[in-house]
């Protein structure tokens, strides 16, 4: 008997052991062999480069403010919120209250927070329309603190609120008894027993808040931080992956620090042989104070987060405030929208179901097998690494190393990253649920001839399925809201609502990214109220007579046996999903709406309706995808920045040569072929401007006025091709020297308004953040033509463009032949459309529009090169 039971849990082990090699390990190993990788054999080359660049190391410290500040603040916020339920005598109705409203924000993607907080706080926010000035300045340091509270509050929270349930009261009477006073009681019995996780709380929401990235890519402004750098360089205008790979082995290190420091905090943990049950004493002053303060927190919490249910039920905010149902309809009845939340769903019930078993799986090694303790360490280990290493560092990892593998842009890859990800909490539940029940019922079972297995089934899972499905719950919650990693293994058949919402945050679409939103927090609700209402009858069952409470168990039983089949019928229906779409061809692209409605449109007119799956992406992503996936990305057929198309080519030699003619009015490779040209131009909101009384800008270097102090709006080159139209535009007019001043004095009016998305200045003027900004024409014109107040102006030193082209992959025998005709398509049937949003003439025969052409359309004199654009990212860093 005892053979068969170590074999069974060895087993177990072996397969626990595996999954974390495979998933864990093998991908932060890559990630430093990238570090070090070089041609020239200098392995420390890509360090010093990462070392010494200008501003890497204020972004380390920054992100070491931020979060080790807001670290501070959520866990004394935190504190006050678990006292206030478990040691006051407020209306249980409140408490609940206060224990709901705790948690809600993680039930929303991070993401979400910072656009939240810029409709909130920002200049034309809700809450500086209803005072009639704004509190704070929402970018840089304030809004990334405000962000970070809100983000880690549910998690020390309920480390907090979990510790408090299993304190003994009674020691506060034994110590009232014995003559303390109230602060010393508080002391000895309340801040003594709570130390260790005081302190795992700090550290916890530390490094949460160190390695976040949505929140800082909506308001971190120029208050720049570790993550963002990480993602400048692996998906920035020129992803640089050696580079990034250091950043990540940088953002490890904290990594290190903490498992080093959990695993010293865990000899302050207290455990009591039995938990009394004591009434609170009554102290009203206590409970009015913990009560008002518990009140403000609730009250800022639904302040930040009313925005998501007012903004999309509102015509256009600011500016057209009456109701309207328009934009959830929009979301609903757009197919690809829906089918990436049918995705979302799939993937957060097949992580739950597997994360669970994964989980459960561990716990048994560690709390009810009798493996040796260097083996149970093994796992204790995994689940120390796991939670503290970053999803961003995972995601890249995972995209390295899975790159041309039969796994790559799979749910099943995106399903085992989540379980990888946040295993550590799921894990910690339920060994600490197996480890209070009897440890005599292994021995017990076996002495009856019952396996080891046979009484894990029979006799532990039935009594740890209210933990089961609190495991299953917290799984299926943050495969909802999760964006860091998947954002980098994602394809365009397993785009996740997440994903979704950081693509349409690079258009501008605001309220888009509500309703999802909504829909993300609505799925959560109802996905944990069923949890709950399985977790009653459990609990009934447990609590009746025994005929009762073996129906009640039956029903609990019967209601998850239902979930596993729903969740198996759910995977088999997913893979038949998946494959049945495999002859389509795959258009991935980083056009505009306008642009994708044109060549959907020549698509659909010309045969090819239901033939292929189109996926946009920001620029920055699409090209750090092709660049690192080469011949193995997914998609068939590319519309990009031609400038990306040219380095990737040159780096991976991943494109067909075009079998199709068609001449254009300036030389062109032969892979590829123009279908855009995007121009520059000044925006302006016309009703700040009346506001503040500016002067209209007519040029670029008009912009260098201080007058216009706070409020530009530009992009970083950096991060956004659309920067280097304002560049080539200083440059060509002024050369470089004077290009530098001119481009110092913009940076220093802008301030924390130097933008990562291309878009960003256009949402920042479209909002009223900002009176003028620097963005792509066609853009600016399509929100005039919507009424908005806004407009263009195109500058005298000229209308610069960077235009977009159709590229064919080169996939060898794997090429869809339908790829390269429906490259032709777009090419001689989707210009005549395309024209009506970007006039500028491509072709010989075209003509530009007079009406709609720029007034000073003009080209950089030099090739537009990966190699000009990096010249011109160092002429940009200089002028910060």
């Amino acid at each position: 008997m005892k053979s068969t039971k170590n074999i069974e849990i060895k087993l177990i082990f072996i397969a626990v052991a595996v999954l974390f090699l495979w998933f864990l390990a093998a991908p932060i190993i890559m990630l430093l062999l990238k570090s070090f990788q070089d041609d020239t054999g200098r392995i420390w080359l890509h360090y010093m480069e990462v070392f010494t660049t200008k501003g890497f190391w204020q972004a380390v410290g920054n992100s070491f403010q931020a979060a080790g500040s807001s670290a501070v603040v959520t866990t004394i916020l935190a504190f006050v919120l678990a006292y206030t339920v478990n040691y006051t005598n407020l209306p249980r109705i409140l408490k609940k209250v206060i224990r709901g409203g705790a948690v809600l924000p993680m039930l929303l993607p991070t993401i979400t927070y910072g656009f939240a907080i810029i409709y909130s706080f920002g200049k034309q926010g809700l809450v500086t329309r209803l005072l009639g000035r704004q509190l704070f300045d929402i970018y840089g340091y304030g809004g990334l603190l405000l962000g970070y509270v809100v983000y880690t509050l549910p998690v020390s929270f309920l480390l907090i609120q979990n510790t408090m349930n299993y304190i003994d009261k009674k020691f506060m009477i034994v110590s009232r008894v014995m003559g303390d006073k109230g602060v010393k009681t508080f002391g000895i019995t309340v801040l003594r027993p709570l130390l260790g996780t005081l302190a795992a709380s700090l550290v916890q929401c530390f490094f949460l808040a160190f390695t976040d990235f949505g929140i800082p890519a909506s308001v971190g402004g120029q208050y720049e931080v570790v993550a963002s750098v990480l993602y400048d360089e692996m998906l920035g205008s020129l992803p640089n992956f050696n580079n990034g790979a250091v950043v990540a082995m940088v953002m490890l290190v904290p990594s290190v620090v903490s498992i080093l420091l959990l695993h010293y905090l865990e000899r302050y943990n207290v455990q009591y042989n039995k938990i009394s049950l004591v009434e609170n004493f009554k102290n009203r002053l206590r409970d009015g104070v913990f009560g008002v303060f518990s009140g403000a927190v609730m009250l800022m919490i639904v302040i930040l987060f009313a925005v998501v249910f007012i903004v999309p039920f509102v015509r256009e905010w600011p500016y057209e405030m009456a109701f309207t149902l328009d934009h959830v309809k929009d979301v609903f009845q757009d197919g690809e929208l829906s089918g990436v939340f049918r995705n979302s769903l799939f993937v957060a019930i097949m992580t739950a179901v597997v994360g669970s078993l994964v989980a459960y799986g561990a716990a048994l090694i560690t709390a009810r097998s009798k493996l040796t303790a260097k083996t149970k360490n093994v796992v204790e280990g995994i689940a120390l690494v796991t939670n503290t290493v970053p999803g961003m560092v995972i995601g890249i990892g995972f995209m390295l190393m899975f790159s041309g593998t039969s796994l790559q842009n799979t749910f099943l890859l995106i399903i085992v990253c989540n379980v990888v990800h946040y295993f550590s909490t799921p894990y910690l539940m339920m060994k600490n649920s197996l480890q209070k029940m009897n440890g005599s019922w292994e021995t017990t079972a076996m002495l009856m001839g019952d396996s080891w297995l046979k009484t894990i089934f029979r006799v532990v899972t039935p009594n740890a399925l209210p933990t089961i499905l609190e495991v299953f719950s917290y799984y299926f919650v943050n495969a909802m809201v999760t964006v860091s990693a998947v954002i980098f293994i994602a394809g365009a058949k397993t785009m996740v609502v997440t994903t979704k919402i950081k693509e349409l945050q690079h258009f501008a679409k605001f309220n888009e990214i509500f309703v999802l939103s909504l829909c993300i927090l609505f799925t959560n609700l109802i996905a944990k109220g069923i949890f709950r209402v399985i977790a009653s009858y459990r609990k009934a069952g447990s609590q009746d007579s025994k005929t009762e409470g073996a129906k009640k168990k039956r029903i609990a039983a019967g209601v998850a046996a239902g979930m596993l089949i729903c969740a198996a019928g759910v995977f088999v229906f997913g893979l038949n999903g998946g494959s049945g779409s495999s002859e389509k061809v795959i258009i991935y692209s980083n056009a505009d709406d306008e642009a994708v409605d044109a060549i959907k449109g020549a698509l659909d007119d010309n045969g090819y309706k239901g033939k292929y799956i189109f996926q946009t992406f920001g620029t920055s992503e699409l090209g750090g995808k092709l660049l690192a996936e080469g011949k193995n990305v997914e998609a068939d057929l590319v519309t990009m920045s031609s400038f990306y198309l040219d380095s990737a080519q040159e780096q991976n030699q991943m494109f067909e040569k075009l079998t199709f003619e068609a001449q254009t009015l300036s030389e062109t490779p032969d892979f590829y072929r123009p279908i855009t040209s995007q121009e520059g131009a000044i925006i302006v909101n016309t009703e700040v401007m009346k506001e503040e009384n500016l002067p209209m800008p007519k040029s670029i270097r008009d912009l260098a006025d201080p007058v216009y102090a706070g409020q530009i709006s530009v992009t970083d080159i950096k991060s956004s091709s659309t920067a280097w139209l304002l560049i080539q535009a200083l440059v060509e007019e002024y050369g470089e020297d004077e290009a530098k001043d001119i481009l110092t004095d913009i940076y220093k009016n802008a301030g924390p308004h130097i933008e990562d998305s291309g878009s960003g200045p256009l949402k920042k003027v479209r909002s009223g953040e900002v009176a003028v900004g620097f963005g792509l024409r066609h853009q600016v014109a399509a929100d005039k033509e919507d009424g908005l107040p806004v407009d263009y102006v195109d500058p005298t030193e000229g209308n610069f463009s960077l235009t977009e082209s159709v590229a064919v992959v080169d996939k060898k025998e794997d090429t869809n032949p339908l790829a390269m005709e429906m490259a032709e398509c777009i090419v001689k049937n989707g210009r005549e459309q395309l024209q009506k949003t970007y006039p500028n003439a491509l072709y010989v025969g075209e003509t530009t529009d007079k009406s709609n052409e720029s007034a000073y359309p003009r080209v950089f004199s030099e090739p537009l090169t990966a190699e000009l654009l990096e010249r011109h990212q160092k002429l940009s860093e200089s002028c910060k």
